[in-house]
């Protein structure tokens, strides 16, 4: 099969993106190039625990990559309003 000859690749892909994205967070030269590498932080993540799901063949990393679906988009909108409107309650 080409699956378990491929899925190492595509977790060094992952893992080089998940890099660069956390280069782009410290580095990010404004607030909002930090929130949108925060965001893409957390959807390469994701991917990655998602292929080591698959590589591992366990379901219990699917459960975790949900989990992390839905915080991180919690915590994108939550951010998006605290950059446009400097409060995230008001």
């Amino acid at each position: 099969m080409i699956l378990p000859a491929v899925l190492p690749w595509v977790m060094a892909a992952f893992a080089l993106a998940l890099a660069l994205s956390a280069w782009r967070l410290f580095r990010g030269p404004s607030l909002p190039d930090r929130v949108l590498a925060l965001d893409t932080l957390y959807i390469n993540a994701l991917a990655l625990i998602v292929v080591l799901g698959l590589w591992l063949g366990t379901k219990a990393y699917f459960e975790v990559a949900m989990l992390i679906g839905l915080l991180g988009f919690v915590s994108t909108a939550v951010l998006a309003k605290f950059v446009m409107c400097g409060d995230i309650v008001g």
